[in-house]
């Protein structure tokens, strides 16, 4: 090509995607079957796809969603994210990222502290967090062995298997928590205890932080309520433990592929985890070596909102939970798994079967999950912009 390529320029076509993007979805045409020889040219192309890429998604703020730990995004993350793929900055090469290693470190210095950790970094989910957690574990402190309850997710045996370390399940008691009192010696291994179980939202015992060899916390989903005074409590203990994952792309409202991995101890974690090469200005610290900015979309939401505004939503969505429990608490018609701890409320009814009454609802509105060998519906308060009373009078319609 002798001209500039206009197809990396700041073009009309960005304000066309935006302009579909406020539209209410048009009539889908059919996706070329196979790679097309010559291009339809980016105005096309995202006329094109908008019909699929967003008439085609389950609507994470629709005033009746309630299913799943993902939260609909700010727009500031839409833009701070379109300013990312712009630059295609990689955090591994310092000279490439100048400005984005330094959001990273504002991040991280600005929430570590209110977990008691000293250090860390960002990651492209919890799964990739709680892989690093048990590596520095087995590299740093010689651990060989994992304890979880059996309510932990399942990145935890994944992360043991990968290490190739030895993993033992706890039963949990009848609050869907780790049972202590189940537990043998764990002063050699690394107890993983969680803060909001997917299916329940449950918190481990926290107190046992600090009692084993290595303690890790999978904060993934309640991690945030460490924003909130109101709720901060609730994970009292956290501070006491040697590393903690956190999904920000849960309730810090982030897009996907955004995580936290923060260690108490970092001078002490880090060279556990760290290869350096010839290529390489400074160490790699962590599993991933290519990663984006996704501290960006987080730094530019904690400046807009601040500390008050997270704790803000955070806390509506805390009482929307419990209006919810409260209501079916005196449903003769429900029975309640157990009133909400972290914002999941999980319930089933009692005139009719489980799949029945799910059908009945609104899609997108619950989850399902099991529990005891039983189908219960599973609500999530991640979403903002949810009508409570909305869905619970819809709920009342469906029982009666």
């Amino acid at each position: 090509m002798n001209e500039k390529d206009k197809c990396f320029l700041p073009e009309i076509g960005l304000e066309h995607a935006v302009d579909l993007l406020r539209q209410t979805s048009k009539e889908q045409e059919n996706l070329p079957n196979e790679f097309p020889n010559l291009g339809f040219g980016e105005l096309q192309t995202l006329d094109l796809l908008a019909p699929h890429v967003l008439g085609r998604a389950a609507r994470l703020d629709s005033s009746i969603a309630l299913a799943h730990m993902d939260p609909p995004t700010p727009w500031i993350t839409w833009a701070t994210t379109l300013w990312n793929a712009r630059l295609n900055q990689n955090l591994l090469h310092p000279s490439t990222a100048p400005f984005a290693l330094e959001a990273e470190k504002k991040v991280i210095d600005w929430l570590t502290p209110f977990f008691g950790m000293n250090g860390g970094h960002m990651c492209s989910g919890s799964t990739i967090a709680n892989i690093t957690a048990l590596w520095a574990a087995r590299d740093a402190k010689g651990i060989k062995k994992v304890i979880a309850s059996e309510a932990a997710h399942l990145s935890i045996m994944k992360a043991a298997q990968i290490l190739g370390l030895q993993y033992e399940q706890i039963t949990t008691n009848s609050h869907g928590q780790l049972d202590s009192e189940k537990l043998g010696n764990i002063s050699e291994a690394c107890l993983v205890l969680t803060a909001g179980t997917t299916a329940t939202g449950e918190i481990d015992p926290l107190s046992l932080s600090g009692q084993a060899k290595w303690t890790h916390v999978d904060a993934a989903w309640a991690g945030p309520l460490r924003l909130s005074p109101t709720h901060a409590y609730l994970l009292d203990g956290i501070d006491k433990a040697d590393s903690v994952a956190v999904s920000a792309h849960k309730w810090l409202f982030q897009p996907k592929d955004s995580a936290l991995i923060m260690f108490r101890e970092p001078a002490r974690s880090n060279p556990a985890i760290s290869f350096g090469g010839g290529y390489l200005a400074a160490p790699n610290v962590g599993i991933q070596g290519s990663r984006g900015a996704a501290a960006i979309p987080l730094l530019a939401t904690m400046i807009s909102w601040g500390k008050n505004g997270f704790a803000k939503r955070i806390d509506h969505a805390m009482a929307m939970a419990s209006k919810l429990s409260k209501v079916l608490c005196k449903e003769d018609g429900i029975s309640l798994w157990a009133m909400p701890i972290t914002g999941v409320t999980v319930f089933r009814p009692i005139t009719m079967n489980t799949e029945e009454f799910f059908r009945k609802l609104p899609e997108g509105m619950f989850s399902t999950c099991i529990l005891d060998d039983q189908k219960w519906l599973r609500s999530v308060a991640a979403n903002p912009l949810a009508d409570i009373d909305e869905i619970i009078s819809t709920i009342q319609r469906a029982i009666h």
